[in-house]
């Protein structure tokens, strides 16, 4: 069979490591575009990091170039990625999923064009527990997330309400409310809370925490869930990224996770 032809839109910390895995091989999947906000710089990057370097272009020629487009961009520009792909009937693998809450109207234009929006899992765990209770009902879901205070730096909730994490010695909340409401003020931060309302009970209903913790070296998200079916608690702890402390190693290994998934003979998990 041919070949899966593939996009990523961002070249940043998760899209170069997703395009090295592209780069080095996934069966049934080929690397054919990347776009970037600085494409000389993605281009020495690739020249460095890809034996088979691509094109980079611009976001909006991602869909006409590839069967299956990767969002890994700054949720700012979300739409400019998502829309030309379902609009062309793609595959759309985004990560952005708390800009995907305020762009829903995108699932609908998908039934029309036979395009398939599919958020991997991202740094969190659970989501196959999640979706199987769903399927009954679940009374409520809380996460709690606690980041070393540099990977929280910059949210547009904190430089609104004037909170400076500078020096900051014990653990401080810094957000409590609802999965919408924190994926607008988080938008780099928590888009596994957007996932995890998604799978289970909605962004609304789905309760978050936040904390800046100077005492923890690993972005951590802690899940309750109380169901009819069952009732389970997990706990995950990743490994900020270097590149980018605002999100963790596994990210990236989520979506190739996800792309290997799409094309295998064999897969694990509903």
């Amino acid at each position: 069979m041919p070949n899966l032809t593939v996009a990523i839109a961002g070249f940043g910390a998760i899209g170069a490591t997703v395009a090295e895995h592209l780069d080095r091989g996934i069966e049934g999947l080929a690397l054919v575009a990347v776009s970037a906000r600085d494409a000389d710089a993605a281009r020495a990057r690739m020249a460095g990091r890809l034996a088979r370097p691509v094109p980079v272009v611009p976001l909006g020629d991602l869909a006409a170039r590839a069967e299956l487009v990767v969002e890994c961009a700054p949720a700012a520009v979300f739409r400019a990625v998502a829309e030309p792909a379902v609009r062309a009937g793609r595959i759309f693998l985004p990560l952005s999923v708390g800009a995907l809450l305020d762009h829903l109207d995108l699932v609908e234009l998908a039934r029309t064009t036979g395009a398939r929006i599919l958020p991997p899992t991202g740094a969190l765990l659970g989501l196959d527990a999640v979706r199987a209770a769903a399927e009954g009902t679940i009374r409520s879901v809380r996460m709690v997330t606690r980041k070393p205070p540099a990977g929280l730096a910059g949210a547009p909730y904190l430089v609104e309400r004037g909170i400076t994490l500078d020096r900051l010695e014990a653990p401080l909340r810094i957000f409590e409310g609802s999965a919408r409401e924190g994926a607008k003020g988080f938008p780099a931060n928590v888009n596994v809370a957007a996932a995890l309302a998604l799978a289970g009970i909605g962004p609304d209903r789905t309760r978050l925490e936040i904390w800046a913790d100077p005492t923890v070296t690993r972005n951590t998200h802690r899940i309750e869930v109380e169901a009819e079916e069952a009732s389970f608690t997990m706990t995950i702890a990743n490994v900020p990224s270097a590149e980018n402390p605002r999100t963790g190693r596994l990210t990236a290994l989520s979506v190739v996770a996800a792309l290997r998934r799409l094309t295998a003979p064999f897969a694990v998990g509903t």
